[in-house]
């Protein structure tokens, strides 16, 4: 079982074209991946304040400005918080039960792409609420 949250910044391809990113296939090798989520965070916001009991996901964000990771270890357990800056993209695993929370602190939209190894199904929650965030003083 993981231990930790694990962040592995991921290499910077970006050109004049703009802003590019690639997920190596050691972060992807851990994850055999069935479902995709692409989404933005505006500033101020926040997604996920969750956990899963059973899916397992690789959360991706690409940033150009100030954001925020907030985690616990489980149930009653001391929020963590790691804060980001500037521009590029970092994968984050989290483990299973540990509820996990992005918060956009700056001005610019964060892009999250999110892959998880079980099939999104609207039947099944694969995420119980915890407002992770409120716990953040």
């Amino acid at each position: 079982m993981d231990t930790d949250v694990v962040f592995a910044p991921l290499p910077d391809l970006t050109d004049e074209r703009g802003l590019s990113f690639s997920v190596p296939a050691r972060v992807l090798c851990e994850l055999a991946v069935r479902d995709v989520h692409v989404a933005a965070i505006r500033p101020g916001h926040v997604r996920g304040n969750h956990y899963h009991e059973k899916k397992t996901e690789l959360i991706t964000v690409i940033y150009q400005d100030d954001w925020t990771f907030h985690w616990d270890t489980g149930p009653d357990t001391q929020v963590n918080g790691r804060e980001f800056a500037g521009c590029g993209a970092v994968s984050i695993s989290v483990p299973l039960l540990w509820s996990h929370a992005v918060k956009n602190d700056g001005i610019k939209d964060l892009w999250l792409f999110n892959m998880t190894d079980l099939s999104f199904d609207p039947s099944l929650p694969g995420a119980t609420l915890d407002a992770v965030t409120r716990k953040v003083a």
